[in-house]
């Protein structure tokens, strides 16, 4: 029987299933991690022979055959699952066009497992960063409608039932606040997770007297992992990155079934073009929200990667394990690529829904929403507590509600009536003032403390927000261009090894 194809203490070969259900899986994603794996090695190359751990002729020739490797593209490797993994299929290559002396030497120092945390670490460093932008123009859509509807006044809710009037514009500024701080989130782990466990080795180091700090530095990493066991042996910055992915798609959840209630028949304060909208097979007059029930759908799909990465892991040894470092995080992958795809469709939500703006206003006029409004002019008018002010105004509700009234036809009569019921004497309040504070739009526009609906306290936030978003983007930016600037000095100090 022929022997393993990448160790001679194995003497069989790899079994077809294994093949077939661990090894061919792993090599899908190939093409994805290639130039990854080939800045690793450039970064490698580079360093072995600045320590002199290699012979200056065998960089050059290690140099020019990742930079043809690199050239001709993963289409040129021959995949093999017996050869287990990506890296053992990419040495394999290196190897058939430079020879297994030369090529056998880009392993100095260095283990499978370093590698992988590496790879791993540079591909959630990509990710994290297509994220933050893919949040930042969602929060940026939230913000430009805030600022078209500030005044757009609707029904604000609590326990489903109708509470305060807020305005549209006020919704969606909060959206774009709680998203901040999912931003924020992804940010700081970015930022903790960006130092390199390439030369930890298997777990243990090596007698060779590499630079850890200098293929950092290639790699664009802010420095390394100082204990070599840590280096390979965790992936908390994959399951942290989840858990963040699976908070924010608990949030965006919540905003789309608050449009899902809004676009109701029922409720219809909101609604959606046809282009963001299907139908029924046998009933014609449906129009379904297909999009904000993929949104609720697939947020309850990404929190149970984040249980299922969990259980993996807790399971494993604080070390390289396949079942840890492989099995254990590639459900993250999997969420930052539903995620993605997901900001891009609550991004449509937010820039497509258009508020049914006179029956909002009207409806918010009407329910009782401003009832609060009431109880608070009645503390500044007649100098009561709140909570008196709180059980006259429950009983003029009660009797409106009783005699078929809608809330802005309450008047000074029947608050009095109340009043002397609850407290024994009328209030006289002005009628103008109790107009005013039944009025929605008023009533929304007198709320002026920090964080309020008024345009006094909304517009100074979207400003912040504005100015928000715009360093954040910028920020993140800036780290695309150090990584960039990263990636042409590596390729620099590669082609002058290869002496090109």
């Amino acid at each position: 029987m022929q022997a393993s194809k990448v160790s001679r203490r194995l003497k069989e070969a790899t079994a077809p299933e294994v093949n077939e259900y661990i090894y061919r899986p792993r090599l899908q994603g190939f093409a994805e991690g290639f130039d990854l794996l080939g800045n690793i090695n450039k970064a490698h190359i580079v360093m072995l022979a600045e320590q002199g751990l290699i012979r200056d002729e065998h960089a050059a020739v290690l140099a020019r055959g990742v930079l043809k490797m690199e050239e001709a593209g993963p289409g040129e490797v021959t995949l093999d699952p017996s050869r287990e993994d990506a890296y053992f299929n990419y040495e394999a290559h290196l190897i058939g066009q430079i020879g297994t002396d030369i090529g056998g030497r880009l392993h100095t120092g260095r283990s499978r497992n370093d590698i992988l945390a590496t790879l791993d670490r540079l591909r959630c460093r990509e990710v994290l960063m297509d994220l933050i932008d893919a949040l930042l123009e969602v929060r940026q859509t939230a913000v430009n409608n805030a600022e078209v509807f500030a005044d757009v006044v609707m029904p604000g809710y609590t326990h489903l039932q109708p509470a305060q009037p807020i305005t549209y514009g006020y919704y969606l500024s909060a959206v774009e606040q709680a998203l901040a701080r999912d931003c924020k989130r992804l940010t700081q782990t970015l930022e903790s997770m960006n130092q390199s466990p390439l030369g930890a080795a298997a777990f243990a180091g090596t007698p060779f007297n590499i630079d850890r700090g200098r293929t950092a530095e290639l790699l664009g990493f802010d420095g390394y992992l100082d204990n070599a066991l840590d280096a390979v042996g965790s992936r908390d910055f994959m399951l942290e990155s989840l858990s963040h992915l699976s908070l924010l798609a608990v949030f965006w959840s919540r905003v789309a079934q608050d449009y899902f209630v809004w676009s109701t028949h029922e409720f219809s304060l909101i609604d959606f073009p046809d282009s963001v909208a299907a139908t029924s097979s046998i009933m014609p007059q449906k129009k379904n929200p297909t999009v904000l029930e993929y949104l609720k759908g697939r947020s309850g799909h990404i929190v149970g990667l984040l249980m299922g990465a969990s259980i993996s892991i807790k399971g494993s040894n604080f070390s390289h394990t396949g079942d840890g470092n492989r099995e254990g995080t590639r459900g993250f992958w999997e969420a930052a690529e539903e995620s993605l795809r997901c900001l891009k469709l609550l991004d449509l939500v937010l820039r497509t829904a258009t508020p049914n703006i006179e029956l909002a206003v009207r409806r918010a006029g009407e329910d009782f929403s401003t009832a609060t409004g009431l109880a608070d002019l009645i503390v500044q008018e007649a100098d009561l507590s709140f909570r008196e002010a709180h059980h006259v105004v429950g009983g003029v509700v009660r009797k409106a509600m009783d005699a078929g009234l809608l809330a802005h036809q309450i008047d000074t009569v029947m608050i009095d009536a109340c009043a002397l019921e609850q407290l024994g004497y009328p209030l006289n309040l002005p009628a103008r003032k109790v107009r005013d504070c039944l009025d929605p739009t008023a009533n929304v526009q007198a709320r002026i403390s920090a964080g309020g609906p008024s345009m006094a306290s909304l517009k100074p936030s979207l400003l912040r927000a504005n100015t928000r978003i715009a360093t954040e983007r910028h920020a993140n930016q800036a780290r695309r261009d150090r990584l960039a600037a990263a990636q042409e000095r590596l390729q620099a100090a590669t082609r002058a090894q290869a002496g090109l």
